[in-house]
């Protein structure tokens, strides 16, 4: 038997992984992320099937749930929303799983940042602009490291995509202002794929006000960069004049 930890992307079924439907569709046991993941992904699962709330869950009881499927020889899917890797704790299930001898398998899927930047029909890195995307979220329950506070990271210039923070976008923005500006672009998706996803656009200087008229306490990702700006410089990789290993630059 295998445990495999699959990754049930922002929401749209569509935006699945081949092996993660194929999966899915053919599951005896499955253990989901709660509201995290959309409906129409839970409906993809046979209704003859287990299906376990990992909501209200602690780490044994999970754990439990496949030890008793090992004694079984069946296999469990543990579905996470997004990207298993990215916020999912899923390393110290697969500590678990080490100490039982249980093997397991990650699917990798896509993550709301990606579904969130795919949304605003935008490129999260721009020439001259950023090349680097900083994935982070805002200190709760879980501390974060000093250096890598929201005020370090913005230091850097780089387009910045924040997880499981919007309830502190006020926070968030006073963190920014000083080295991003008040005119820096901003925006922020809800649910990200889902049928009732919800964009705001604007600037570090209104963000806030926006996303607190809109009421919107999570599930949704915050991008603040300059590469959200338009008419930004173009790269050289389809300029005429700019070779590289398939092509000879040189005006014709």
């Amino acid at each position: 038997m295998k445990i495999y930890f699959v990754g049930a992307g922002p929401g749209d079924p569509d935006l699945l992984t081949v092996k993660a439907e194929r999966l899915l569709k053919n599951c005896t046991i499955c253990i989901y992320a709660g509201s995290l993941v959309s409906p129409g992904v839970i409906g993809l699962i046979p209704a003859a099937a287990k299906k376990y709330d990992s909501a209200g869950l602690s780490l044994a009881e999970i754990i439990g749930l496949c030890r008793e499927a090992k004694e079984k020889d069946q296999d469990v899917i543990r579905l996470h929303s997004g990207d298993p890797s990215l916020y999912g704790a899923i390393g110290e299930q697969m500590s678990e799983l080490d100490k039982l001898g249980i093997d397991y398998e990650v699917v990798p899927g896509v993550s709301s940042f990606q579904a969130a930047a795919a949304a605003l029909c935008t490129e999260l890195t721009a020439p001259e602009i950023s090349q680097t995307v900083i994935l982070t979220r805002t200190a709760g329950r879980t501390p974060l490291p000093e250096s890598q506070e929201l005020s370090r990271l913005a230091e850097t210039g780089a387009t910045l995509c924040i997880f499981l923070s919007v309830h502190k976008i006020r926070e968030i923005v006073e963190q920014l202002l000083p080295a991003y500006g008040p005119q820096c672009p901003a925006a922020v998706v809800h649910r990200a794929s889902w049928p009732e996803q919800l964009t705001l656009r604007g600037r570090l200087a209104d963000i806030a006000g926006r996303v607190e008229e809109a009421g919107l306490q999570s599930t949704t990702m915050i991008i603040v960069g300059e590469a959200l700006s338009r008419n930004l410089p173009s790269s050289r990789l389809y300029s005429e004049d700019f070779s590289h290993g398939f092509r000879a630059g040189g005006k014709r």
